[in-house]
């Protein structure tokens, strides 16, 4: 289960045994949705004994050509081929972000794509908290060759609020939306310096302040200040409002591109516990980098696979149907994928079982007719 979009790519790179090989480690941990070496060995489909196939998904995992600029940049390549589906408005939205478990500390830039995000680059840093501007320089940066030619906007929370990093974005011609912390100073008309938390909004209220200095000890300046504060509803009340400096022009435009920035959450999430259990994989930062340009693969792979399951409205036949009233969450279009994956193994396992219910329930065979329309439509997606 491996996107048509860079089979090629992968298989001219890898070679014929070693790209089959990655064709079942990406089927075997759409299955089982878990990382760990030892647990992908017990399932991998090949004859040989436990321990030989462990051994081999070891040395897989040690190959020089799989790392990202040799083997994901060229997937990505390929992908973004498809512009129309990775572009909002022709510009495309990148999220800068961090996760840890443990010692493991990963520094990581993703493109937003329906309602998730596709891991771009990422670094293992070797040490634990908060990355510095060297860090978040170098990862961003090296995703500038594979995303040549496209209007970018860098998203970023917290974590990525310097002003430094601001004017390094500017010089690169990148767009950005970086979210304050609220003690950050910012001079008023004034010319006074005030802390953020001091502007004056309340729940419902928004504000926009264009060529504004920003940080009382550097004297950074100048960029556009946007800040919301999300009214009160159903009784929930945000904690606090937004503060983005950013090099749009208006709020409206600072404030949804902005918005986008937690998809990359979800994507972390999904990587863990919520799809592949990354963090049990207890696998040394040489070999886990290695992994996961692996579940990257599997996971855009699901994703891209999902989307199309959406668009030819065979969903219901994968996944429970979504309800539409306001406030329900929908399947996304990962989730569909990977379930796609286990509903069509099943499938092909139960075959015989199937045809031989078919013909005992033959008051219901309208029904599984179309079932088996939906199945081959679902089919011609690999």
């Amino acid at each position: 289960m491996i996107s048509e979009l860079y089979q090629k790519v992968l298989e001219n790179e890898l070679g014929r045994s070693r790209y089959l090989l990655l064709l079942m480690i990406v089927g075997t941990l759409q299955i089982l949705k878990q990382a760990k070496l030892e647990i992908l060995a017990e399932a991998l489909p090949i004859p040989i004994l436990f321990e030989s196939r462990r051994k081999k998904l070891k040395r897989f995992l040690k190959l020089e050509i799989l790392n990202i600029e040799k083997i994901w940049f060229l997937c990505l390549k390929e992908m973004l081929k498809q512009q129309e589906r990775f572009t909002i408005k022709g510009l495309v939205y990148i999220a800068i972000d961090r996760t840890s478990w443990g010692a493991i500390n990963i520094l990581m830039v993703s493109l937003i794509y329906d309602k998730r995000a596709i891991p771009i680059y990422w670094e293992i840093l070797d040490k634990k908290g908060s990355s510095n501007l060297e860090e978040q320089q170098r990862v961003l940066g090296k995703i500038l060759t594979v995303l040549s030619g496209h209007k970018i906007v860098v998203l970023g929370d917290r974590e990525f609020c310097s002003v430094s990093l601001g004017k390094w974005l500017q010089k690169q011609s990148l767009y950005f939306c970086l979210r304050q912390k609220k003690s950050t100073n910012v001079k008023t008309k004034e010319g006074i310096y005030q802390e953020m938390r001091e502007l004056g909004l309340s729940p419902g209220t928004q504000l926009f302040l264009n060529d504004v200095n920003i940080t009382k000890e550097q004297g950074f300046g100048q960029f556009n200040l946007a800040g919301k504060w999300k009214k009160t509803y159903r009784g929930f009340q945000t904690k606090e409002p937004w503060y983005i400096l950013t090099n749009f022009g208006d709020l409206e435009t600072a404030i949804m591109a902005y918005q986008k920035r937690f998809d990359i959450e979800e994507m972390f999430r999904d990587f863990k516990s919520g799809g592949y259990s990354l963090e049990g994989s207890q696998l040394a930062p040489k070999y886990l980098s290695k992994l996961i340009i692996v579940i990257a693969i599997a996971y855009t792979s699901a994703t891209l696979q999902g989307k199309k399951i959406k668009d030819m409205g065979i969903q219901k036949y994968v996944t429970r149907p979504e309800k539409r009233y306001k406030g329900q969450r929908r399947h996304s279009s990962f989730y569909v994928g990977q379930h796609l994956y286990h509903w069509l193994q099943l499938h092909q396992m139960f075959q015989k079982n199937i045809e031989e219910l078919m013909q005992i329930s033959r008051y219901r065979l309208k029904d599984y007719i179309k079932g088996q329309r939906a199945i081959s439509l679902a089919l011609s997606t690999f």
